[in-house]
C-alpha cells in the first residue's frame, strides 16, 4: 500500500471535459499522473463511486466548498478520483457544480486504485473493485500526507482534514 514518502504510480487517469456555452462534451482525455503532478502540490481524494450517498452528499461538496480555502494553503489542484468511467465523471461533475474547482478523474478499470493498495471490494454488494475512501496531500508527485477511511466512515478524508495538513 502507498505510504508517505512514495511517488504516485505511474498511470494514467481519464477527465471529462465540458464546452463552454453550448453543453457539447469532450473527451474522455487522458491525463498522465507522473506528467500532471510535476512540479504542483495536489490535494486528491478518493471515494468508492459516483453518486453514491456520502460521496454524494459530503466527500464531494465539502472540497467544492474548501476549494478557495485549499489553493490559498497552496494547493494547485484538487483531484477527486473514483472507479468509474470518463462519462460518469463527467455528468457528476456536472451534478456536483466541480467545475474550476475539483478536476473529476475517472480510474475505470481501477488501476490507480490498484497500484496504489488503495482498492476496496464491493463484489458482494454488486460494485466491483472499486477505491477505498482517503484523501491524500501530494507535493511533487510524493505523497506528503495519506488520511485512509476505516471501512464504512468517513472521519479522516474530509475536506477540513486535508485543509489543516495543507496549512501545517
Amino acid at each position: 500500500m502507498i505510504k508517505v514518502g512514495d511517488t504516485l504510480p505511474e498511470v494514467t487517469l481519464q477527465e471529462y471535459s465540458e464546452v463552454e456555452g453550448n453543453g457539447c462534451s469532450i473527451g474522455p482525455n487522458p491525463v498522465k499522473v507522473g506528467d500532471a503532478v510535476k512540479g504542483k502540490t495536489i490535494a486528491l481524494f478518493g471515494l468508492p463511486g459516483a453518486y453514491t450517498p456520502t460521496c454524494s452528499a459530503k466527500h464531494v461538496p465539502g472540497y467544492v466548498e474548501q476549494a478557495e480555502a485549499l489553493k490559498a494553503a497552496g494547493v494547485d489542484e484538487i483531484w477527486c478520483v473514483s472507479v468509474n468511467d470518463a462519462f460518469v465523471m463527467g455528468a457528476w461533475a456536472r451534478d456536483q457544480k466541480t467545475g474550476g474547482k475539483v478536476r473529476m478523474l475517472a480510474d475505470g478499470s481501477a488501476d490507480f486504485a490498484k497500484a496504489t493498495g488503495l482498492t476496496l471490494d464491493l463484489t458482494a454488494r454488486g460494485m466491483g473493485l472499486r477505491s477505498t475512501r482517503y484523501s491524500m496531500l501530494v507535493k511533487d508527485g510524493k505523497v506528503a500526507t495519506l488520511n485512509i477511511e476505516g471501512p464504512g466512515k468517513f472521519e479522516v478524508s474530509d475536506a477540513a482534514t486535508l485543509l489543516a495538513q495543507a496549512k501545517g
